[in-house]
């Protein structure tokens, strides 16, 4: 081999590394951050489904009498909020999921004051549709507990992979920025209590 093909021939193989380094840092973040959009839409999915169970239960006891309307409003209210809240989960932010957490817990907080209102009825504490949508909406919160969970399992590589270096190099080039976590909402330390002695005679 001529001696001055040698520099070109050491430029061309340092190009083509660089090049599949590049094209692999972006194929995998790309991948990653695909499964964290999936992840996302079954955090949505049971959110949606708790918000549905909680349209149902609003409907069975509007049919009450005498029913605090203000309990029943605020109920309605932060339904209404915490449905307004569309995130990219490729473009999410800490602002953003620490909002959508403050509208969730929200309405936890209005679903709890309701379900304890509700004691008071013993007309809606034996409802049949009732007592199968306080199983239902125990069971949802389940789905979303597990649910954020494998949300945040999918962040975490993502965002290990484009901060490690050299990746981390790239993935400003490529606009790819980490993802925060969902972090335990106010409280979350107490458990929802969603099961209440409906049904049974006092």
């Amino acid at each position: 081999m001529k001696k001055w093909l040698i520099p070109l021939v050491i430029v061309g193989v340092i190009v083509f590394a660089g090049y599949r380094w590049a094209v692999g840092f972006n194929n995998t973040a790309v991948d990653l951050n695909e499964k964290i959009s999936e992840s996302w839409g079954n955090v949505q999915n049971a959110y949606q489904r708790r918000s549905d169970l909680i349209g149902n239960l609003v409907n069975t006891v509007q049919g009450a009498a005498d029913f605090e309307k203000e309990t029943l409003t605020s109920v309605i209210e932060a339904r209404a909020k915490a449905t307004s809240i569309n995130i990219d989960p490729t473009k999410v932010t800490p602002a953003q999921l620490a909002q959508f957490n403050q509208v969730q817990g929200g309405l936890t907080g209005a679903l709890k004051s309701l379900l304890v209102t509700v004691e008071r009825y013993p007309d809606l504490k034996a409802n049949e549709n009732f007592l199968k949508l306080q199983d239902e909406l125990a069971s949802t919160e389940n789905q979303i507990l597990t649910a954020r969970t494998r949300f945040n399992e999918a962040i975490r590589p993502y965002n290990t992979h484009i901060k490690r270096f050299p990746n981390s190099l790239l993935a400003g080039v490529f606009n790819f920025e980490s993802k925060p976590y969902f972090e335990a909402e106010m409280g979350a330390e107490k458990a929802t209590d969603v099961k209440f002695n409906f049904g049974k005679k006092e």
